[in-house]
């Protein structure tokens, strides 16, 4: 007998694609015939070689990145990225862009003051809550890098067009989104994503950089915030978080060869956000927080008539094995993530939910 799943719209750590979890399963005790678990061979065996090495390949394929690209696996999360970004990009002669679009934004934009690095928020969507994504941004000439967040979790708001930038690389944290749709990865002078979101579990996060900002780098670093040390030793500078990494692996593997690839992942993307941002906006009962322009297609923001509504859609959801819709602790409300491993019949049965709730208390 297969074990209880449940409906699965938790923000991150989030789902992954059911066959994957039973691959993992299956070879978790004898890894390859190893006779070992992937969570105790070496990370300088030949079996952890072609994990990594594929996991590589396939970021590399899917993105369709070039030979200036670097793929790297690294620790701390997306979170670390938002100081060592600019440690090693901005000396005191260079200077960055950065849009403020939320929470996360608002969090690298203080890391990278903290340390004192010479910055300018060109744009932000502070004045309406972080409700939309600015245009018309101008731009610093001769920027060394623009930041951007790609998704915003919190806000539900989403860049559905990047910004044309000129010479200045974007560089984007993607933790939210990676992988869900296809873009031009050339726009990008790095990107990064923490994994727990969009393609594996927690304890790794993804960084693709470009070589001509590797060759930015400062040189006073410690060794482990250097990119160009993880460049040069495969992401195996020190021991790697192996299993983090080999269900990244397996999640790629799924999205290449199961769904497709981005085409076909973004299709899927398009029809599940459709099919809940219609019952907002035919209904009188839910309303969505995100300007329609804006709209996220990973997180769902939205709101009840009162906040005794919220709590009690939140526990009959919960009830009927659909769990994870809570909003944010620091906004409230209620929030539906459909990243790429929550189906289209999970969204169906959320809004046939939503559907039948509002009928019983609107």
């Amino acid at each position: 007998m297969s074990p209880k799943r449940i409906y699965n719209f938790n923000a991150g750590p989030a789902a992954l694609p059911q066959t994957v979890l039973e691959e993992i399963q299956k070879d978790f005790l004898n890894f390859k015939g190893s006779g070992m678990s992937i969570t105790e061979v070496s990370h300088r065996s030949k079996w952890f070689d072609e994990v990594i090495n594929d996991a590589v390949a396939r970021v590399k394929r899917i993105l369709k990145l070039d030979a200036r690209y670097q793929v790297l696996f690294l620790q701390g999360g997306a979170s670390m990225q938002f100081a060592q970004i600019p440690m090693n990009f901005l000396d005191d002669t260079r200077t960055a862009d950065y849009v403020n679009t939320g929470t996360w934004s608002t969090k690298a934009i203080k890391e990278a003051k903290l340390l004192g690095k010479k910055i300018q928020v060109v744009a932000s969507s502070e004045d309406r809550n972080f409700a939309y994504i600015p245009k018309n941004i101008k731009f610093t000439p001769g920027a060394t890098y623009v930041h951007i967040t790609s998704n915003n979790t919190i806000k539900g708001t989403q860049w559905a067009n990047y910004p044309d930038t000129g010479d200045a690389p974007l560089v984007a944290d993607m933790s939210s989104d990676i992988f869900s749709r296809p873009f031009d990865a050339s726009k990008f002078g790095l990107i990064y994503a923490g994994a727990q979101k969009n393609m594996g579990p927690a304890g790794v996060c993804l960084v693709v950089v470009r070589d001509d900002l590797l060759k930015l780098e400062a040189q006073n670093l410690p060794t482990m915030l250097k990119y160009s040390t993880h460049a040069k030793e495969n992401s195996m500078y020190n021991t790697p978080p192996c299993f983090s990494v080999y269900t990244v692996q397996l999640v790629l593997k799924w999205l290449e060869e199961t769904v497709g690839g981005l085409d076909k992942m973004a299709a899927i993307n398009q029809k599940k956000a459709d099919l809940i941002y219609n019952l907002l906006d035919t209904s009188g009962f839910y309303r969505g927080t995100a300007d329609k322009d804006s709209r996220s297609q990973m997180n769902v923001t939205f709101r009840l008539p009162t906040e005794d509504l919220e709590k009690k859609f939140i526990a009959e959801a919960t009830a009927s094995d659909m769990g994870g819709l809570k909003g944010h602790r620091s906004v409230g409300g209620c929030r539906a993530s459909i990243y790429n491993a929550t189906g289209v019949k999970a969204v169906e049965a959320l809004v046939d939910f939503m559907k039948s709730f509002e009928k019983k208390n609107g």
